[in-house]
């Protein structure tokens, strides 16, 4: 689903007028939205062997996972209320909730891409600096978008400098057929396809680049979670105990992996490659960043793209409007209108 400023500032608007919730209290029953990628499976895995039911069982409530089709209709359903958590990026926390009003927490930092992202142009050699003047394909205002931007500034370039073509991810390595298409900017499986199909590219810039800048968050309404700590206790359990499969000699790493290629519609190998270029949080590094000296001056990055693309609402002065809560407690921008916080909370108990 293409996602365009227009479309968010209406998204804004329609959560402005219509979240309008009675104080939370703690319930019988939360439920945890994703989608269907590879930095999900944890998550996934969790719900289907029985991992998040048993961890929600132990306080006191059902814990279900629901799979939505769309990443974008999943943040937005949470955003209005119809789920209690969601899996986002943190660029998408801050432009989607977080912007609208909706007071977010962070749970806890989950990955950041180390590759799963890059950009593609045509032709062997090339380097980031001959982007200049190409058209680019890419989902408009994703991650992918940003990742740009990241990379023009890197020589001095910057987004005037190059043609954005809003292009759907379930189009984009399709769309690389057309000779007259010179770069992509995307993520991973279409990234790998890219690669594999046209050996005559340059990967001239991917996400380990910026290293912890497209970072995937578990995020909660806030209300929530001061009503009920143990909703974000759950939901930190299960997702740290299912992701412990992911190292190769843990007893139960062949069941995950065989769930998480069958989930993905690929096979061991493929699965293996798109887990290979996820650096997946543990609790103790989750702390380290959101406390960072750098996490400040990420989110700052992240902001000043979020403003200069509008997506922070019509009107918005500047791009400190919408206040960040650092892990050490320090608010990024305005400290009147905090609406993202990455406290540390439920990643001291692991």
């Amino acid at each position: 689903m293409l996602f365009s400023r227009t479309s968010r500032l209406c998204l804004a608007a329609a959560l402005l007028a219509l979240t309008v919730l009675q104080p939370a209290q703690a319930r019988e029953r939360y439920t945890v939205a994703w989608t269907l990628y590879a930095g999900s499976m944890p998550l996934a895995y969790a719900d289907e062997t029985g991992i998040l039911k048993k961890w929600g069982d132990r306080y006191g409530f059902d814990l279900e996972a629901v799979q939505m089709n769309d990443y974008i209709e999943a943040i937005t359903q949470f955003s209005l209320g119809q789920f209690d958590a969601v899996i986002a990026m943190s660029l998408d926390a801050l432009t989607i909730p977080a912007a609208s009003g909706v007071d977010t927490t962070v749970i806890m930092p989950l990955s950041t891409s180390n590759g799963s992202d890059g950009i593609v142009v045509r032709g062997k050699g090339k380097t980031v600096a001959d982007l200049e003047g190409l058209p680019i394909n890419l989902v408009e205002l994703s991650g992918s978008h940003y990742m740009l931007v990241r990379a023009l500034d890197s020589v001095g370039l910057e987004e005037k400098d190059v043609t954005v073509v809003n292009t759907s991810d379930a189009d984009i390595a399709s769309v690389f057929e057309a000779a007259d298409t010179q770069a992509v900017a995307t993520w991973k499986p279409q990234l790998s396809e890219i690669l594999a199909q046209y050996p005559d590219t340059s990967l001239v810039f991917d996400s380990s680049d910026i290293h912890g800048e497209l970072l995937d968050v578990m995020i909660a309404r806030s209300d929530a979670l001061a009503d009920n700590p143990d909703l974000g206790r759950a939901i930190a359990g299960a997702w740290f105990e299912a992701a412990a499969l992911l190292q190769a000699d843990h007893p139960r790493h062949g069941d995950f992996m065989g769930f998480t290629a069958a989930t993905l519609n690929t096979d061991k190998d493929g699965a293996r490659n798109q887990l290979s270029t996820i650096d997946f949080l543990s609790a103790q590094q989750g702390r380290e960043l959101v406390r960072g000296e750098e996490f400040a001056g990420t989110q700052k990055k992240i902001t000043g793209f979020a403003f200069d693309h509008g997506l922070l609402g019509d009107g918005v002065p500047d791009a400190g409007f919408v206040g960040i809560e650092t892990g050490r407690g320090t608010v990024i921008g305005n400290p009147d209108n905090v609406k993202l916080r990455f406290p540390t909370t439920w990643l001291e108990a692991q």
